[in-house]
């Protein structure tokens, strides 16, 4: 091999996990952040929300009576970015009182080149949600 051999590219798999509501602290706000630097840098990233994490996800969010931001308008874009799997756990929305339909649509564009969007948001059981977490060499938690 030579000297101007350029060594492959090595992409690990980034899970993002979160699990605080989307006000109070600054974990939803810093997670959100991590997960649009490590997607600007070519990472393979996805997102997990469990516990109160599910909350960062629900329909009609408006934080301007607490003085924060909202968050939830910012998941839209997840996709322009190249964030494409948003895992749910079913059993943290169900300990909620949440079902799917209390969850905002969030889509991104096929990426085999035909035209059409997908659903982002993939509600799994928590024995999946495992398997998720194992299937990634990161696992980074908010």
């Amino acid at each position: 091999m030579s000297d101007t051999a350029i060594a492959p590219k090595i992409i690990k798999k980034f899970l993002y996990v979160n699990r605080k509501a989307p006000y109070g602290t600054i974990y939803a706000l810093e997670a959100l952040e991590a997960v649009l630097i490590g997607a600007a840098f070519d990472q393979d990233v996805s997102l997990a929300f469990l516990d109160d994490g599910v909350f960062q996800l629900t329909k009609g969010q408006n934080a301007r009576a607490i003085g924060m931001k909202t968050v939830s308008p910012a998941f839209g874009a997840l996709g322009d970015f190249g964030v494409t799997r948003l895992y749910v756990e079913a059993e943290s929305l169900a300990e909620r009182g949440l079902t799917r339909d209390d969850l905002m649509i969030i889509t991104h564009d096929f990426e085999n080149g035909t035209t059409g969007e997908v659903p982002s948001i993939i509600v799994v059981d928590r024995a999946r949600m495992s398997n998720v977490m194992a299937e990634h060499d990161i696992v980074l938690t908010f």
